[in-house]
């Protein structure tokens, strides 16, 4: 009979159980890996023989078959190695387990014995939680990520033979007694609105965007605050739920950078890639299908500065996981799916130049709009708000004012959001104005009657889409979550009418 020994697999950010079925047959001594094993899989063939060998124990002179069940799925990573390890030990009877509990065992081992690191220990150990496996052994490395998973006994472990004295009963587990990495994390950012200044009426718009989680476009000369405002807002965004909470820390394990975090991440993620970074690295891929920085940015900010600068194709890659709220990349080897619900922040100049309107400017018409072509109509259809940036007079700059301060403002955010949270605690998936479907909007987006009329004369002018025809109105019920109104008045209409100052006239775009 062949020895198992519980494991698990990643397919997104999700895991499921894997049975290692370990048996030796006669035949020529090697290891066979059988159960669509990539090559890192492959490869503990070499690392466990070592490691065995290392730890004074005898590597069976016999063909050894090992099966990953189950089979039809595919499987990637190096953390099979320690439960390959553990089962041909039990095959083999080196270790008698005088345990009679249910282990999950997950680990890299080194040509040494030791055990390394692994990605995406939180998915697998909910998954062992929810499989019933409520034992999980890990490499000590990645102890302090286990303990975030509760209702499971997690034991971490430096060695090869540290894992099998404590299976055959050898030696008694002792448990840490404090986790210095075990705290939620919690980031200071140094940043504060209070030092941006002459900008009042867009941070009202900033506000708006943070509450609702609108998308975002700044547009406007070089050195008039995009960029510094930009920074400033994950200083005001609310507090994750701990649903969402699990969901980023899931995806930053299965990522493999959660170890820079050390902890369950409190803040919203925000990232600020490059213009140079290619599709995969925004969307995600690689041979293995790995997220990318829509998803790293889930629940949080994407920031992309100087927008025009990336590809088109990137940007263009940009439009499903918008509406979607998820990507799914396809290799040859894995179909992977992931969340990609990301407030988009995005920073332009107005042409090449950046000085449009400027007696500094000498672009001509046609390259003006050749420059601003580079952001495609249903990208430019997507940004809820579109505000221009007008620099700031040496009179702002030169008083000692400070603005509004980022606790305040982020204390207004959290009441709509709360507001936002009462509404959609029932239906799964929505946190925020930003995500409703048509049919929430008609559910929560009730206009006054004088708001009707002045939307009904704004779309008849402008020609409005769909598209933004919904996304008005959802501005406009988060500009009423912030006065704590339950219907959309005309003055949130007109509001939320102003959230974009660049409308397309023919084919040019203009400043109103």
């Amino acid at each position: 009979m062949a020895s198992i020994v519980n494991s698990f697999a990643i397919s997104g950010v999700e895991a499921y159980l894997v049975d290692v079925e370990v048996k030796t047959i006669c035949g020529q001594p090697m290891i066979s890996i059988v159960g669509l094993g990539d090559t890192a899989v492959k490869e503990a063939r070499e690392r466990v023989e070592a490691a065995i060998n290392d730890g004074k124990y005898v590597f069976p002179q016999k063909k050894v078959v090992i099966n990953l069940a189950p089979s039809n799925l595919k499987k990637s990573g190096s953390h099979f190695d320690l439960s390959i390890a553990i089962g041909l030990l039990m095959e083999t009877g080196q270790l008698l387990l005088n345990k009679t509990e249910r282990f999950g065992i997950i680990g890299e081992l080194s040509l040494n014995a030791r055990l390394r690191a692994c990605s995406g220990i939180l998915p697998m150990v909910i998954a062992a939680r929810e499989s019933g496996v409520n034992n999980i052994i890990v490499p000590r490395d990645n102890l302090a990520e286990a303990l975030l998973v509760k209702g499971v006994n997690v034991f971490g472990f430096d060695y090869l033979m540290d894992v099998v004295n404590f299976l055959a009963g050898k030696k008694e587990y002792v448990h840490e007694q404090t986790i210095a990495n075990h705290e939620p994390v919690a980031e200071h950012y140094g940043l504060d609105f209070k030092d941006v200044q002459g900008q009042d009426g867009l941070i009202e718009y900033i506000v708006v965007a943070a509450a609702g989680g609108h998308n975002l476009l700044m547009i406007g000369s070089p050195g008039c605050g995009k960029s510094m405002i930009a920074k400033r807002i994950p200083t005001i965004l609310p507090s994750m739920t701990e649903e969402e909470s699990l969901e980023v820390t899931k995806i930053y394990s299965v990522a493999g950078i959660l170890r820079e975090k050390a902890g369950l991440i409190l803040n919203r993620p925000y990232r600020a890639p490059h213009h140079n970074a290619s599709t995969n690295s925004l969307i995600g891929g690689g041979n293995d299908a790995t997220p990318g920085e829509i998803s790293l940015a889930h629940n949080g900010v994407l920031f992309l500065d100087e927008i025009a600068e990336f590809s088109k194709k990137t940007l263009e890659s940009l439009r499903q996981p918008m509406e979607d709220l998820k990507v799914t990349i396809s290799r040859v080897k894995y179909t992977n799916t992931y969340p990609a619900s990301f407030m988009l922040v995005a920073a332009m100049n107005p042409c090449s130049c950046g000085y449009y309107g400027n007696d500094r400017c000498k672009c001509t018409d046609y390259e003006v709009l050749k420059y601003r072509q580079k952001i495609s109509g249903p990208i430019m259809d997507r940004m809820d708000i579109q505000k221009y940036v007008r620099p700031v007079n040496f009179m702002d700059l030169s008083n000692n004012f400070t603005g509004t301060s980022s606790q305040e403002l982020r204390e207004r955010v959290e009441f709509a959001r709360k507001i936002q949270q009462q509404r959609f605690e029932n239906i799964s998936g929505i946190n925020c104005n930003a995500q409703m479907g048509n049919i929430l909007i008609k559910e929560h987006c009730h206009l006054e009657d004088e708001g009707q009329k002045l939307l009904m004369l704004a779309y008849e002018r402008y020609n409005y889409s769909a598209r933004a025809y919904h996304k008005y109105l959802k501005v406009a019920r988060t500009f009423a979550d912030l006065d704590g109104s339950h219907k959309i008045r005309k003055k949130d209409v007109a509001l939320a009418l102003m959230a974009r100052d660049l409308e397309k006239d023919g084919s040019v775009m203009t400043v109103l």
